[in-house]
């Protein structure tokens, strides 16, 4: 993985969707840590749409409407749970930087959150960066079992739906195998990425709240 560091640089959002389209993010050495770097792995982790797997469990919980799902609806709220301290991740690299960069870029209609609510609680969600037919998960957190996977297959409903190219995760992990999440090169990546640029996604063709777990389930297993 090759990482630039940000020290003594000016970082505004419009800096970051260009650098979004180069293939890089920010990351910090962690929350305590003012300074950003920039990463561009060599093996990057993608999330296909097409064929995008749910664990027979798991579609059994989507189904039964357990979370309610909304986006956009406390996106601040999301990525400071994804900040937060756990005992199964004691420390995390979501800065006070990073929080006001994706903050704006929230604001500009860049910056996405899919939300699981039980009743007036958010339990679990993702956040992330949509710029043309692609998005860049960020990071997710849960509370309550299932709920940030949940919220998966409901982002991932959501971006098939709206005819996006690409579900970029950056990196591969075992919660996101389960998936079909897969790892390629760099240059595969940036090939997909060239592409993905090209196409418009539209991230609402699904209303923001009240998307039932059968119709994302219904999305997610149409071919094209």
């Amino acid at each position: 993985m090759s990482s630039t560091s940000t020290t003594g640089t000016v970082i505004t959002a419009e800096v970051l969707l260009r650098a979004y389209a180069s293939g890089i993010f920010p990351m910090a050495e962690s929350a305590d840590d003012p300074n950003l770097f920039w990463v561009d792995p060599e093996a990057r982790g993608v999330l296909p749409l097409q064929g995008f797997h749910v664990p027979r469990r798991l579609a059994r919980t989507v189904r039964s409407d357990r979370f309610s799902i909304r986006t956009d609806s406390a996106f601040l709220q999301v990525v400071d749970r994804c900040a937060a301290a756990t005992p199964d991740r004691p420390s995390t690299w979501i800065n006070q930087r990073i929080r006001g960069l994706y903050d704006e870029l929230f604001r500009r209609g860049h910056g996405h959150s899919v939300e699981a609510w039980a009743g007036d609680e958010l339990v679990g969600g993702l956040y992330g960066v949509r710029l043309a037919g692609v998005f860049f998960g960020e990071s997710m957190f849960s509370t309550e079992r299932d709920a940030s996977k949940v919220a998966l297959v409901h982002l991932a409903a959501r971006l098939k739906a709206g005819g996006f190219a690409l579900l970029d995760t950056q990196f591969i992990t075992d919660h996101l195998k389960q998936f079909g999440a897969r790892q390629i090169s760099r240059d595969q990546y940036h090939r997909l990425l060239d592409e993905a640029l090209r196409v418009q996604g539209d991230f609402f063709a699904l209303p923001g709240s009240d998307v039932a777990g059968a119709e994302a389930l219904q999305v997610l297993s149409q071919t094209s």
